[in-house]
């Protein structure tokens, strides 16, 4: 859902919070709907679809008696939370609207509140997406939706408190006074990530393309264990004959895969190039996009491009910060990796899986870091070609306020993922796509 960041320290001050979150591909128009009665073609935000039955291994959270897990907060409930929303509960803020700290009196668990900006031009269609989504989906490596709230016009969601906040914060946004991330508790974020998206990919059925992979929307807990987060964009993945998806192309600038952004074309393969560009951000310490620096630095994946061409220069990418203690076996490995990731032809990219058992060398320890892979031949990514970019904003087409249809597809496609998921549970049957 645009550029947004959930969760981030209080110690950021407002301007910096907005300011680093103008990269997403800006958003269509968004008319909200009015409240009506539910028909076939107008589906009520507060009853969301039944729930199905989804693949509970490696510490999945249980899902019961087919209800929806998440539950439902009035607005005078999540007002009293965050003290009426008070500015010294803000720890975020962007496209989407505001992020608010509070804590839930029977529990006295603490809890992210996200509001949508009523008055933005964004949101409805993307909170109803992730409502659905995050109420079906249940990994350790994604954030764990406790609530939502569809009071009158009032759009609300309430997360687990992620209390180190973002990746972002701790790799692109060092205050002064911070200790830059090593190289092990890298690995391990980019690992947990990789978990991530292999979840989406391989345990939900149908898949699910994320689609908004970057460093601001990789939360971190006490113990840097990494989670996704911002499911707003999540698509539903093809399924039987189909190789792709088509859909308005929308995510951030620079973590878009380039035949996305050429065709509209989606598939599990755009989500690894995201990958590789927030690994290739963990290696050097770099944004994606800093026009900050000379022009042939600006973009992160064309400056590396020449270095991936030749291993002899892999060091030349660690990030500064660290000041060389790192493995550089395990550098040379991540390097690799990130490369094969960004390659300009999809079909060349590893699957998510591959890189999950690659990178689960490099984050685990010292010891495990050293362990040798097979050697890897690495394709040299491309430019990135085809789309018109104002700022770093990508603006590949103008269409309609079609925000009424986009929200019954969006209902209709969850709806229509959880009955296969559920039917294909009572069969037993699996089915996967592979790219």
């Amino acid at each position: 859902m645009s550029c947004f960041q959930c969760f981030c320290y209080h110690e950021k001050k407002s301007a910096k919070r907005s300011s680093s979150r103008r990269n997403a591909l800006e958003p269509q128009k968004e008319t909200f709907l009015p409240q009506s009665k539910p028909t076939e073609k107008n589906y009520n935000m507060a009853t969301p679809p039944p729930q199905p039955k989804i693949d509970n291994k490696d510490g999945n959270k249980e899902i019961g008696n087919n209800n929806i897990a998440a539950q439902t907060f009035t607005f005078r409930e999540l007002a009293a939370v965050t003290r009426n929303f008070r500015h010294d509960c803000l720890i975020g803020e962007g496209g989407f609207g505001r992020v608010y700290k509070g804590k839930l009196e029977n529990t006295n668990q603490e809890i992210a509140v996200k509001q949508l900006d009523r008055n933005g031009l964004q949101g409805n269609k993307e909170f109803l997406v992730e409502v659905l989504m995050l109420s079906l989906l249940h990994n350790q490596n994604l954030v764990n939706l406790i609530g939502y709230c569809a009071d009158g016009e009032q759009r609300l969601l309430v997360y687990e408190y992620m209390p180190l906040g973002s990746l972002e914060d701790h790799l692109l946004n060092l205050c002064p006074h911070q200790t830059p991330l090593d190289w092990f508790t890298r690995m391990k974020i980019a690992l947990g990530a990789a978990k991530g998206l292999e979840y989406l990919h391989d345990k939900a059925n149908p898949p699910v393309i994320y689609r908004d992979l970057k460093s601001s929307n990789i939360l971190l807990d006490n113990n840097f264990n990494a989670k996704l987060s911002d499911f707003g964009l999540a698509k539903l993945g093809p399924t039987g004959d189909k190789t792709h998806v088509s859909t308005r192309v929308m995510g951030t600038y620079g973590y878009c895969a380039p035949e996305y952004q050429r065709t509209g074309q989606l598939t599990v393969k755009s989500d690894v190039y995201s990958f590789g560009v927030v690994l290739l951000e963990l290696i050097t310490g770099r944004r994606i996009i800093d026009n900050t620096r000379p022009a042939r630095e600006q973009n992160l994946v064309h400056w590396a491009e020449p270095v991936f061409k030749d291993p002899k220069r892999y060091p030349e990418l660690a990030d500064p910060k660290l000041k060389g203690d790192f493995p550089v076996r395990g550098l040379n490995q991540a390097v690799a990796v990130a490369a094969m990731c960004l390659n300009e032809e999809s079909s060349v990219r590893p699957l998510i899986s591959d890189v999950v058992t690659a990178l689960s060398f490099l984050g685990t320890s010292p010891e495990n870091a050293e362990t040798a892979l097979s050697p890897i031949t690495i394709p040299s990514p491309q430019s990135n070609q085809g789309a018109a970019t104002k700022g770093n904003i990508i603006i590949l087409d103008d269409l309609d306020d079609d925000s009424v249809l986009d929200r019954q597809q969006a209902v209709a496609e969850a709806m229509e993922w959880g009955t296969s998921s559920r039917t294909n549970a009572q069969t037993g049957v699996e089915t996967a796509t592979t790219f």
